[in-house]
C-alpha cells in the first residue's frame, strides 16, 4: 500500500475536533485529530458528547479555519445544519464544517448537507478510496486560508466592540497579533488604554501537573463567587518543531468555561523551546481592552528554570505534583523564588505530605520567611480532579486575596472555606491497590496446587492398577471392593492375595497410603464418586434443587433418527489424574469452577434469546417489544435508549437535541414514559426480565423502572379488589385543570394495557400507605433484569459518563446497598460491560481483562463500604461482545473460571456469588456497511460461539445496523438466527459441546493466563483507577483499534465483501431499503409530555431534598425512588451535577 505524504499548509491552520456522541466515534476522532496535528495543524480537541453551541463558541473564540466532527445515526442532519446556521448567525460562516459518521449518513443526506453548506461529509467509500491521510490532506487543503478581514458589528468602533466583548473582534485581533502583526498594529495600537486595569493571574507548572483542571476549578468558583464578573483565559501549549502542528488540549478538561461570562483562547508557542507564545503580551492587551475583570494566563508545561510567566502577570501561581524527586531538586526550581502561591496538585499521590513539608521549607529559604508559621505560607495541597475539593477551595480564596492585595482589584471574595486539607475520597483503600495481582496469584496458586494434586492422583492410579494386575481382578468389580471412603480397603485386598505376592502387595498398600497423604480428602471423594457422577447423567431424569425447589430434567433428547443425544456429555477418562484435572479445571455445568456453565441444565421454556428494541417514543418501542415477543413464553426485553436519554437530558426543541429524540434508541424522560414502554408486560412475572442499556443516568432510569413495576402491581390489586371507580375519581381530582398523560395511539396486539391505569400518578396517591408499601416490598424483590450502570468502562471506552467518576461510583454503591436492604435479589445492579470496550476497538483479551478487572474493582469498592459479598455478589452480572476471533470461542468459560476461583478462594464468597452470569451481544464492530447480507453470516457464527459456550443470554445484532436503526424484518432475522441454533441445530441439543476439544482447552489456558498478566500490568499502574488516571486502558483500546483498522485498510486482515471477494461493482456502501427515524409527531409528543409533567408537579423542594441527601452522605437511590415519581430525567441530572460534579473529559 502506497504511503500518502501529508499536505504542507501555506498558512497557520487552526481546527476544532469533536464527537457529537461516544465510543467508536470518540476513538475515531482521536485518531483523526492526531493525523490532523501531524499534518501541521493546531488542533483544539473537545472530545465526545459536545453540543453544537459548545463547538461553535469554541470555534469562534479560537478563531479557527474549520470544524471536524464525527456524528451518528439520528440527529446528524439537524446537528450539522444547526451548526452551519449558528456559525452564520454569529458572523462566522467562513469556518468550514467537515464530518463523517460511517454508513448511517446516507448518500442522499450527504448530498443534502453539502448543498446546505457543509464543506464535506466523508463516507466509508471515501475512506477506502482516499485513505486516512488522504481524507485529512483534503480537509486541511480546503481549510488552508488566512484569517478573514476584521468585520465589526454594525456602527461600532473597535474600542466599543471590544468593550462590549464581541467575541469575533477579540478573537480576530489575537489572530492578527499571531499571523499578521502589521494588521494588528494598524487595528489595535491606536486604542488608548482603558481606565480599567484588569488583574492577570499567571499559572505555570510542570507538564501533567493538572493545570487545566485546576484552572477549570478556579473559574468555576469565580463564577459562583462573582455572579456578574467576567473572566478571560489564555492558555498556551507547545508547537511541534518537526511538523508545526500543536495539540491545544486544555479546553477538553474544562467544564466551567461554557459560560457567556468566560472567553478562552488557546495559543501555540510556535517556537519549540518556550513555555509562552511571543504574542501572549498582545493577547493580554486585547483582553484588557475588552475589560475582563480577571485574566488567567496558563503556560505549557515548563522545566525547572523557566520563569517567563512573571513578566506577564500580577500574581503568579506555580503548580507542581508531589513527584518532583529528591528535596534537593526543589533548589533548582526558579519559580519557587518568584511565585506568589504554590499548589501541590494531585495531593492524593504517595508522599504528598512530605512534599508539602519540603516545598514549604524551600519556600521559606528562598524568601527568607523564617519568622512566619509554616501554616501561613502560600503553599497548598490540592486535588483539582476531585469535585469540591477543600484544598482547591482554600487555594481559590488565597488567589483572590492575593490579587486584591497586589492589584487593588475589585475582587474581594466572599467564598466560604473550611480548615480541612485536601483528602482523596478513596474508592479503593490504598492498602488494597494490589487486589488484581492478589487475584492473579490466587488463581495461579489454584492451578499449581491442582497440578500437584493431579500428579499425586496419577501416581495413586498407577499403584492401584498394579494392584489390580497382581490381584488379577476385573477393574469394575475391583473398584467397588478395593476402594473405601478413606483409601484402599486393605483387609479386602489381603484376602484376595495369594501368599507369593503378599509382601509385594503390602509394599504397594504402604506406598499407596504414603502417597495418598499428599492428596486432599476432597479430591479422593472426587475420584471415588466419579462413576456415580457419570451414571447420574446416564439416568433418564436428573433432579436438583434451586432455592429449596426440586427441578427434574430429562438428561437426553431424541433425534429424528431416534438417537439419544446426551444434554451433558462426560469424558471417558479412566486415569484418576485425568479425571481430577478435568473436575478441577472444567467440571460439569453447574459445578465449580463453572467452566462449562452455571446451571446443571438450561432452563426449559426460556432460551437465552433477548428481544431487542429502542426507537421513537415509548409507544413505538412498546409495539416493537410486543411484536418480537409474540408467541414466546419468556419475555426478555432488551432496551436501547436514545442519546438524549443516555446523557441524562430532557427532550428539547434545540435542534441538536431535537434531532436525537427517539433516534437509535427510545426517548424516556419520566416515569410515565417507562410505564408506557413496558405496558402489557407484567414486570413482576417470573418469565419477564428487562435489560436496560444505560449508564450515566442508570440510577434514574432504574428508579423509573422500579416505580413502573410497583404501579403495575398496584393496578392488579385495584382491579382484583374492584377499586377502579374510587381510584379514577381520585386521579380526576388530582388532574383537575391539568393535562393527564396518555398512551399515544392504539395498543398493539398482545398489550392488555397493564401499567396504564395509573399514568400521571403513583400507587401511594390512590392506595392506603400500608397496602402500597406491602406491594412495593414484594414487587422489587420479584422483578428480574439488569441495568448496565458500569461507569468504569464508560470512562475507559469514552461513553456516556455524565457525573464525576467518584460520584458515579457512589451512586452505583447506593443502588447496591438499597438492593441489599430491600432484598432485591433477582435484579442485577450492574452489568459489567466489555461490549463497549470492544466497540471502541479492543481485542478479545483486552475486552475480557479490562471487564473482569472492572468487576473486581466493584467488589473491592462494595467491600470497602462494608457490604457483604454474599449479598451483593449475586447482583453483579457481565456483558461481553462476541466477535469472530478465536479467543471469542472461550471468552465466557475463561470469565467464569477466573471469577469463581477468585470469589471462592480470595474473597470466601458462597456458591451463588461465585457464579458469573453474562450476556452476549454479537459484535457491532463486525457489522459492515458493505455487503450487509454477509453480516448475518458473521452474526450466526458469533451466536454459535456464544450458545456453545453456554452464555446466560444472547442478543444477535440485526444485519442492517451498520446503516440504520434495525427494521422489524431485520430484527426478526436476527432473532431467528439464535432460535434456529437452539431449536433446529442438532448439536446444540447437547449443552457442553466444546468441552473436551483440545483447541478449546488450549485456548482456555492461553486466554486465562493472558488475562492474569494484564491484571499484573494494571496493578503496576495502581489498580484500575490508577491506570485510568494515566489513561492506560483508553490508550490500549485505541492502539488496538488503529491496528485492526490498518490491517483492514491494507488488506492484510481479509474481510469478505469489505476488502476482498468484492462484487463486480466493488461492494460499495449499501443503501438501506427502509430508514428508521423518529417522526416529528413522536418528538413533539415527547416534548409535550415533558411540559405537562413540569406543569403538573412542583419539584423544587424535592430536588433540594435530593441534594441534601447527597451532601449528608445518605443513600441517594433511596431518595431517587421518590424523586423519580414526579421529576424528569434532566431535572434530576442537573440537580445532581451541583452536588456531585460533572464528568471531566480526557484526551
Amino acid at each position: 500500500m502506497k504511503q500518502i505524504a501529508p499536505y504542507k499548509p501555506k498558512y497557520k491552520i487552526r481546527i476544532v475536533t469533536a464527537a457529537s456522541l461516544f465510543d467508536g466515534h470518540d476513538a475515531s476522532i482521536n485518531i483523526m485529530r492526531r493525523i490532523i496535528q501531524s499534518t501541521g495543524v493546531e488542533v483544539i480537541h473537545l472530545g465526545h458528547d459536545r453540543s453544537v453551541e459548545e463547538v461553535v463558541n469554541t470555534a469562534i473564540q479560537e478563531d479557527v479555519n474549520a470544524i471536524c466532527l464525527t456524528s451518528y445515526q439520528g440527529g446528524h442532519n439537524e446537528y450539522f445544519k444547526y451548526m452551519f446556521d449558528l456559525l452564520k448567525e454569529k458572523g462566522a460562516e467562513h469556518i468550514k464544517i467537515f464530518g463523517g459518521g460511517g454508513g448511517v449518513i446516507l448518500p442522499s443526506e450527504i448530498k443534502d448537507l453539502m448543498k446546505y453548506g457543509i464543506a464535506r461529509i466523508y463516507s466509508p467509500d471515501d475512506g477506502r478510496e482516499m485513505g486516512l491521510q488522504g481524507m485529512i490532506n483534503d480537509l486541511v487543503k480546503k481549510s488552508d486560508f488566512a484569517s478573514p478581514s476584521l468585520i465589526l458589528p454594525k456602527r461600532k468602533e473597535i474600542k466599543q466592540s471590544l468593550k462590549d466583548k464581541d467575541v469575533n473582534t477579540i478573537a480576530r485581533l489575537i489572530s492578527f497579533a499571531e499571523n499578521n502583526h502589521e494588521k494588528f498594529e494598524e487595528s489595535f495600537s491606536p486604542l488608548e488604554k482603558t481606565g480599567k486595569e484588569a488583574s492577570v493571574l499567571g499559572i505555570t507548572g510542570t507538564g501533567g501537573a493538572g493545570k487545566s483542571s485546576l484552572v477549570d476549578e478556579l473559574v468555576r468558583r469565580f463564577l459562583v463567587d462573582f455572579p456578574k464578573k467576567t473572566v478571560g483565559i489564555i492558555s498556551v501549549d507547545p508547537s511541534k518543531r518537526k511538523t508545526g502542528g500543536a495539540l491545544l488540549g486544555d479546553r477538553i478538561r474544562m467544564n466551567a468555561i461554557n459560560n457567556s461570562r468566560v472567553y478562552m483562547r488557546s495559543l501555540a508557542t510556535r517556537q519549540s523551546n518556550l513555555a509562552l507564545s511571543k504574542y501572549v503580551h498582545e493577547a493580554i492587551e486585547v483582553l484588557k481592552a475588552a475589560e475582563y475583570d480577571l485574566i488567567i494566563l496558563e503556560t505549557s508545561g515548563i522545566g525547572q528554570s523557566d520563569t517567563e510567566i512573571i513578566e506577564h502577570s500580577d500574581v503568579s501561581l506555580y503548580v507542581m505534583t508531589p513527584e518532583f524527586g529528591a528535596a534537593t531538586q526543589l533548589e533548582k526550581i526558579d519559580m519557587l523564588d518568584f511565585a506568589d502561591l504554590v499548589a501541590i496538585n494531585k495531593f492524593d499521590k504517595r508522599g504528598s505530605l512530605d512534599a508539602l513539608r519540603d516545598v514549604k521549607k524551600q519556600y521559606m529559604r528562598n524568601h527568607n520567611l523564617w519568622d512566619i508559621p509554616q501554616d501561613d505560607l502560600p503553599i497548598f495541597g490540592t486535588i483539582a480532579s476531585q469535585f469540591n475539593d477543600p484544598g482547591m477551595n482554600t487555594l481559590y480564596k488565597a488567589v483572590m486575596d492575593k490579587l486584591v492585595e497586589k492589584t487593588s482589584a475589585n475582587l474581594k471574595s466572599t467564598f466560604a472555606i473550611s480548615e480541612e486539607m485536601s483528602e482523596k475520597i478513596f474508592i479503593i483503600p490504598p492498602a488494597r491497590t494490589r487486589y488484581l495481582s492478589e487475584i492473579s496469584e490466587n488463581n495461579r496458586a489454584y492451578g499449581k496446587k491442582g497440578n500437584e494434586q493431579v500428579e499425586v492422583a496419577q501416581k495413586l492410579y498407577g499403584i492401584y492398577k498394579t494392584l489390580e494386575s497382581v490381584l488379577n481382578v476385573i477393574a469394575s468389580k475391583a473398584k467397588q471392593s478395593l476402594l473405601g471412603k478413606h483409601g484402599l480397603n486393605s483387609e479386602e485386598i489381603l484376602k484376595l492375595v495369594n501368599d507369593d505376592n503378599k509382601d509385594f502387595v503390602k509394599l504397594l498398600i504402604t506406598e499407596f497410603d504414603r502417597v495418598k497423604l499428599n492428596l486432599n480428602p476432597y479430591n479422593w471423594e472426587v475420584i471415588t464418586g466419579w462413576d456415580e457422577k457419570v451414571n447420574t447423567y446416564k439416568n433418564p431424569i436428573y433432579s436438583f434443587k434451586v432455592r429449596g425447589k426440586e427441578i427434574k430434567i430429562d438428561t437426553h433428547t431424541e433425534s429424528l433418527s431416534h438417537t439419544q443425544i446426551a444434554k451433558v456429555a462426560l469424558p471417558k477418562y479412566q486415569a484418576w489424574g485425568d479425571i481430577l484435572h478435568w473436575i478441577l479445571q472444567e467440571n460439569v455445568p453447574g459445578e465449580f469452577p463453572f467452566t462449562a456453565g452455571l446451571y446443571p441444565f438450561k432452563r426449559i421454556g426460556e432460551d437465552p434469546a433477548r428481544m431487542f428494541a429502542g426507537e421513537g417514543g415509548p409507544e413505538r418501542t412498546n409495539r416493537r417489544f410486543h411484536y418480537v415477543s409474540a408467541g414466546l413464553p419468556a419475555k426478555r426485553l432488551s432496551t436501547a435508549f436514545d442519546s438524549v436519554t443516555l446523557y441524562g437530558n430532557d427532550p428539547d426543541l434545540r435542534p441538536d437535541i431535537y434531532g436525537k429524540i427517539g433516534n437509535a434508541g427510545v426517548s424516556i424522560c419520566c416515569l410515565d414514559d417507562a410505564k408506557k414502554l413496558y405496558s402489557g408486560f407484567n414486570l413482576a412475572h417470573e418469565l419477564t426480565s428487562v435489560s436496560m442499556t444505560i449508564n450515566g443516568p442508570a440510577p434514574m432510569l432504574l428508579g423509573f423502572f422500579m416505580n413502573a413495576a410497583i404501579d403495575q402491581q398496584c393496578e392488579i390489586y385495584i382491579k382484583k379488589n374492584g377499586l377502579e371507580k374510587e381510584v379514577e375519581a381520585k386521579i380526576a381530582k388530582i388532574y383537575k385543570d391539568k393535562v393527564r398523560p396518555s398512551y399515544n395511539g392504539n395498543l398493539p396486539e398482545g398489550n392488555n394495557g397493564l401499567g396504564l391505569m395509573l399514568l400521571g400518578v403513583t400507587g401511594d396517591l390512590v392506595l392506603p400507605k400500608e397496602v402500597y408499601e406491602d406491594i412495593k416490598t414484594k414487587t422489587i424483590s420479584q422483578v428480574r433484569g439488569t441495568v448496565q450502570a458500569d461507569i468504569l468502562k464508560e470512562d475507559q471506552a469514552q461513553n456516556t459518563c455524565i457525573f464525576s467518576t467518584e460520584f458515579a461510583l457512589r451512586l452505583m454503591g447506593d443502588v447496591q446497598e438499597y438492593f441489599i436492604e430491600n432484598k432485591v435479589r433477582n435484579f442485577y445492579s450492574v452489568s459489567i460491560s466489555g461490549y463497549h470496550i470492544a466497540e471502541a476497538g479492543a481485542n478479545p483479551i483486552t475486552q475480557l481483562a479490562l471487564t473482569l478487572s472492572n468487576g473486581f474493582t466493584y467488589v473491592e469498592y462494595y467491600l470497602s463500604r462494608g457490604m457483604d459479598i454474599n449479598k451483593f455478589g449475586p447482583n453483579l452480572s457481565f456483558f461481553f461482545s462476541n466477535g469472530i476471533d478465536p479467543e471469542y470461542a472461550v471468552i465466557g468459560r475463561v470469565a467464569r473460571k477466573i471469577w469463581s476461583k477468585a470469589m471462592k478462594y480470595k474473597y470466601g464468597a458462597d456458591e451463588r456469588a461465585q457464579m458469573l452470569k453474562y450476556h452476549i451481544q454479537t459484535s457491532g464492530r463486525s457489522l459492515h456497511a458493505q455487503e450487509i447480507d454477509f453480516n448475518d453470516i458473521r452474526t450466526t457464527l458469533q451466536a454459535l460461539y456464544a450458545i456453545y459456550d453456554n452464555c446466560n443470554s444472547l442478543h444477535t445484532n440485526a444485519y442492517d445496523e451498520a446503516i440504520t436503526t434495525p427494521t422489524e424484518e431485520s430484527v426478526r432475522r436476527a432473532m431467528a438466527i439464535q432460535l434456529i441454533i437452539n431449536k433446529e441445530l442438532g448439536l446444540a441439543k447437547n449443552e457442553n459441546p466444546i468441552q473436551g476439544a483440545f483447541i478449546i482447552e488450549e485456548l482456555t489456558d492461553l486466554v486465562e493466563e493472558a488475562v492474569l498478566l494484564e491484571f499484573d500490568r494494571i496493578t503496576e499502574r495502581g489498580g484500575v483507577l490508577g491506570a485510568m488516571e494515566t489513561m492506560y486502558q483508553r490508550s490500549k483500546i485505541q492502539e488496538e483499534s488503529l491496528y485492526y483498522e490498518t490491517l483492514k485498510h491494507n488488506g492484510e486482515f481479509p474481510i469478505i465483501g469489505v476488502n476482498t471477494f468484492l462484487s463486480s461493482k466493488g461492494s460499495p456502501t449499501i443503501l438501506p431499503k427502509e430508514v428508521i427515524r423518529a417522526t416529528d409527531d413522536e418528538k413533539q409528543f415527547q416534548i409535550t409530555t415533558l411540559h405537562n409533567l413540569h406543569k403538573a408537579n412542583s419539584t423544587e423542594s424535592i430536588l433540594i431534598d435530593l441534594q441534601k441527601t447527597a451532601i449528608h452522605n445518605q443513600n441517594i437511590f433511596e431518595a431517587l425512588m421518590e424523586v423519580c415519581k414526579v421529576c424528569s430525567l434532566g431535572q434530576i441530572t442537573n440537580a445532581l451535577f451541583e452536588v456531585g460534579g460533572q464528568y471531566r473529559r480526557n484526551m
